[in-house]
Order: structure tokens, then sequence, then C-alpha cells
């Protein structure tokens, strides 16, 4: 198959990279740079130098790449911007979308997030509908991620990737980032999400476990599929933990957390057969090299 990574040097896309080779796949990456798109020609595949609000050029590059896929992973949180992220969602996903249909193409996998469900007492799974009981700046971030995913099912086959929290290498979680900082009390890059080690359930997954659906994603019927390890932990039994992998101070235990905070149920990706390596943030988190 002929594959239209959108993102390639993103945390997901660059290990994904790799994943699609050995699989037997065509990659086309992009990058907004000259350095990414050097490094997607390092790792053996062709690269395109666009970006993705340049609907023209976006459009032009799909065509060149003649994918019989495309695969969105592409973010905006280098500057932990959520305003950023979701103009992403909308205008970005627009114009990939646009360029795909323009291209022939019927199959889009696209990255979306596993914590935009309204509150709950259980783990979501895909059945349950987006919040549309959020409260700002929440309400801001469903709204974008339901644009992304409205939009990517214009085309014929829309697999929507919801993805738990990212750790690993490249992401804020990962040894010497902007969490670590933060909970060392040392001045730290800006990141969004919230340390407290109260009730409010995460779901996490790891980006090597996110890049491995990512690629199995091809093959999937349409429809959103929760990408998460198979714990979903309340703040104040996952964030001692990375704190303890890290090697810095963990918070102390507090109550309360919002209500939407419930985590997602994996069971549709595993019925997939997608296993991840890191099946739990206990073990995940150890692994990381603090």
């Amino acid at each position: 198959m002929r594959v239209f990574l959108a993102g390639a040097t993103g945390a997901v896309g660059r290990l994904a990279v790799p994943l699609l080779h050995a699989a037997g796949h065509h990659v086309t990456g992009t990058s907004r740079t000259a350095h990414g798109t050097a490094a997607i020609r390092a790792q053996g595949a062709d690269a395109a130098e666009v970006d993705v609000y340049d609907a023209a050029a976006l459009r032009r590059a799909v065509a060149d790449a003649r994918p019989d896929a495309v695969l969105h992973q592409l973010t905006d949180l280098s500057a932990a911007d959520g305003a950023a992220n979701s103009r992403l969602r909308r205008e970005g996903t627009r114009n990939l979308v646009d360029a795909a249909a323009a291209a022939g193409v019927d199959r889009i996998v696209v990255q979306s997030i596993a914590w935009a469900y309204p509150p709950g007492d259980t783990p979501a799974t895909e059945s349950v509908p987006l919040d549309d009981t959020a409260d700002e700046p929440r309400a801001r971030t469903v709204a974008a991620v339901r644009a992304l995913e409205d939009t990517a099912a214009e085309l014929p086959t829309a697999v929507v990737l919801r993805y738990g929290l990212l750790y690993g290498p490249g992401t804020w979680y990962a040894p010497g980032g902007p969490v670590a900082d933060a909970l060392a009390g040392r001045p730290a890059a800006a990141f969004l999400g919230a340390l407290d080690a109260d009730d409010a359930v995460s779901s996490f997954v790891h980006v090597a476990d996110a890049a491995r659906a990512a690629v199995a994603a091809l093959d999937w019927p349409g429809g959103p599929v929760n990408i998460t390890d198979d714990e979903p932990a309340p703040g104040r039994d996952w964030l001692p933990a990375l704190a303890g992998a890290l090697g810095v101070p963990a918070p102390p235990a507090t109550r309360g957390g919002p209500a939407w905070a419930r985590g997602a149920d994996n069971t549709l990706a595993r019925s997939r057969g997608w296993q991840p390596e890191y099946p739990s943030w206990r073990t995940g988190f150890a692994a990381q090299d603090a």
C-alpha cells in the first residue's frame, strides 16, 4: 500500500515510518522544514516539504504521492498551545481530507484523543458520544476533536484513533521532559495537562504502541477506536509511579478531580488484534530511562 503520512516527524509519526516499511508499505512523509524532510529520507521514506495550511501545496503533494491511504498524525503541540492544536484539528484536517478526496483516496486514519468523553462512572467505550456538556475551555477542545472526526468521516473509510495520554520518547512525560521538570520544581517547558494526584482517571498509551496501532489501522474498518493501555487509573495511583520512574518527587495525594476524567476502554482495539507491548503504565513508566 502507498501511504501518505502527514506528521512523519512527530512523536508517533517517526516511529510509524519503520513499522510501515516493515509491513511492506511505500511511505511518503511530510514535514514543514527541510531538516524534517531530511530526517524522513534518512529513514528510507519519500518526503514532502509542505505546510498543512497551504491547501494548494498540500493537494499537489498528495497527488504526487499517489497514496492508497492517508495517515494523519499531525499535531501542533511544540508550544503547548491548545488553540493552535485545535486550529490544526479543524483547518489542517479539512485541507488534508480535501487533498485526499481530490486524489481519489478513500481511506484515512486520523489521530484523535480518548479524553473527550462526557462524565461517567466507568471507562468510556466508543459507543459513548463526545462530551457536549463541557464548559470552556474544554468545550473548545472537544469541538475541535468533533470537527476533526467529522471531517475525516467524509471519506469512505475513516479510522479514528482515540489515543490515551502519550508517554515515551518525544513526549512531555519522557525523562528530562517538562513533566519531570515540573514535578521536580525546576523551570519547565510548557505542557498541557494536570499533575494532581487525585481521583481523576486517565488512560495512557506508550508512543510505540500508538504507532503500532496506526499501522494496523490501515486494515481496520472505519469508526472510532480507543487506543489505550489496559489500566485506566486515578492520578493518586499513576502520578507517584511516574515520579518514581523519573526520579523526581511525587506530589501529595488529594481527592476530587473533573467528572469527565474517566479513562477509556480498549476492548475494541484488542478485538482487532492490537496488543500493546506496554499493557500498563506501571511497566511502561518503569521502562523509561530516567
